[in-house]
């Protein structure tokens, strides 16, 4: 991560979207399938992290939910009530049917921001559905979109997650980011890969940097490869971004947004312990069974108890011990078991490697 901003102080200036002022420049990614209620109260409580994030909604999915069952996405459960900050992340192609979900959610909800996933990669979204990355090929639509959910939005402010591109061939960040600042978006993250990346390969935060070029109001937030706090302290360091995302490394490391936090501000860092690590995965899974319920949150635990012993002695072992379990019993003593045999001390060593579980940052 080269780059001449070598200059940059390494406490950056504070982040605001809009009106909104953030207590620090550390936003949380949005992933499918981990980023709900029970891991936002858990980072929460941790701290560090300036902007928690729903996983992303289909504004299609809840218009029809809404029409034919008069209920609500499971991914906006626990919103109305937890504290705030919180950004809600929402996704189509389709500016009419964006701005009617974001109006209404910001009418139900309150929330602190609105997201419109540009980024997002997956098959059934930029393929089928012809969302999320797919529209990076059309910087025009994008920010039709922006300003019509923008106008809904009224005083909430309205941002945009993005790529690089549709590939390597097409890269359209700078005429997208235009398009975004133009049509009123109040900020905009940039994953440094192209939709045809998806997560292979490095992060281009070359092509990152040179976004901030074409901005003029709004401020530029980088995401992609940020693992650990000396990477988060690089990219301020080396690039002229005012904020950064942090996504998939926090799944294994949720202390990540205070310890990045904390380096940023040259404060001492005291790392978690294994009692730290696991005192927070029995909270995360009594926080999932308030939100789920006992059936579900057992099958669930397993990947989540994948990320919190990610690299820790026997984590392979006690993964495959979970598959068989029955109860939620079982999967407490199965917990106990495997933490009583870890040695005592700071994790902060352990292997930060890529999650083995894909996620959609």
């Amino acid at each position: 991560m080269d780059h001449p901003c070598d200059e940059t102080p390494s406490v950056p200036r504070p982040l605001r979207i809009g009106p909104v002022g953030l207590a620090t420049p550390l936003l949380m990614a949005p992933m499918a399938g981990f980023t709900d209620w029970a891991f936002r109260q858990v980072v929460r409580r941790l701290g560090g992290c300036g902007l928690p994030v729903t996983e992303m909604v289909s504004a299609r999915g809840m218009f029809e939910m809404d029409r034919r069952e008069r209920t609500l996405p499971e991914r906006l459960w626990g919103a109305a009530d937890e504290p705030r900050p919180l950004a809600v992340q929402i996704w189509d192609n389709d500016p009419v049917l964006l701005a009617e979900i974001a109006d209404r959610i910001v009418r139900q909800f309150a929330p602190t921001v609105i997201d419109l996933n540009f980024g997002c990669p997956a098959p059934d979204v930029a393929g089928k559905a012809e969302s999320g990355a797919y529209l990076l090929r059309f910087p025009d639509r994008i920010g039709r979109i922006v300003e019509r959910v923008a106008a809904a939005c009224g005083s909430t402010p309205v941002t945009a997650k993005v790529r690089l591109g549709p590939d390597r061939q097409r890269i359209t960040i700078f005429d997208v980011a235009q398009a975004v600042e133009a049509a009123g978006g109040a900020a905009i993250t940039v994953h440094g890969r192209t939709a045809a990346d998806f997560y292979r390969g490095k992060a281009d935060w070359e092509l990152i940097a040179q976004t901030k070029s074409v901005l003029r109001r709004i401020p530029l937030i980088g995401n992609g490869d940020l693992a650990t706090a000396d990477d988060i302290v690089a990219a301020f360091r080396r690039y002229p971004v005012d904020g950064v995302m942090i996504g998939r490394a926090a799944l294994n490391d949720p202390w990540l947004f205070a310890h990045g936090w904390a380096a940023l501000q040259n404060r001492p860092w005291a790392p978690p312990t294994m009692a730290d690590r696991h005192n927070a995965l029995l909270e995360h899974l009594e926080l999932r069974l308030a939100q789920y319920g006992p059936d579900r949150t057992l099958g669930q635990m397993r990947k989540v108890a994948a990320c919190y012993t990610h690299g820790l002695p026997g984590a392979r072992a006690f993964r495959q011990g979970l598959n068989p379990l029955q109860s939620i019993d079982d999967f407490r003593s199965a917990v106990e078991r495997f933490f009583s045999g870890q040695p005592t001390g700071d994790t902060d060593r352990k292997a930060r490697g890529e999650s083995p579980l894909k996620a959609a940052e």
